[in-house]
């Protein structure tokens, strides 16, 4: 039975589910951060999923372009690494040139700030139709 990891609950807003994701806003307003975790059990890679695999790839790229669109940004960044959190995941972050880490990564350059409850509700707000399209 699939489970989300404690951490990733911890560190994020869950927006819903995909047909294969649940799909996680990280608690960081310093990016567009979201996350789709694949709701499988026991996974840790990508090529575990088997069939799988397209429909991620898939979710994945919608999920990127809507959020670009959304956001304008001049950088998708998506990375699975899994070295803090095994369960297998994927970080869609939207990235703009001058922002806090550019052009770095952004794992570990400053303490996440977290959403406030106004502003949760705003980006849940924007991001609605790009999540009824991932339905």
């Amino acid at each position: 039975m699939f489970q989300l990891h404690e951490r990733l609950a911890a560190d994020t807003h869950n927006l819903g589910r995909s047909q294969l994701c649940e799909i996680l806003l990280m608690n960081d307003r310093t990016w567009p951060w979201i996350i789709l975790v694949p709701a499988v059990p026991d996974i840790r890679e990508i090529y575990q999923l088997g069939k799988e695999q397209q429909r991620l790839l898939e979710e994945s790229s919608t999920l990127s372009q809507g959020m670009m669109e959304i956001f304008g940004g001049d950088k998708m960044n998506v990375a699975a690494l899994g070295n803090m959190v095994p369960q297998l995941h994927l970080h869609h972050i939207v990235r703009f040139e001058g922002d806090p880490a550019w052009p770095g990564p952004v794992w570990g350059k400053q303490p996440p700030v977290p959403y406030e409850d106004g502003e949760l509700e705003q980006i849940k707000e924007k991001l609605k139709p790009l999540l009824q399209q991932l339905a």
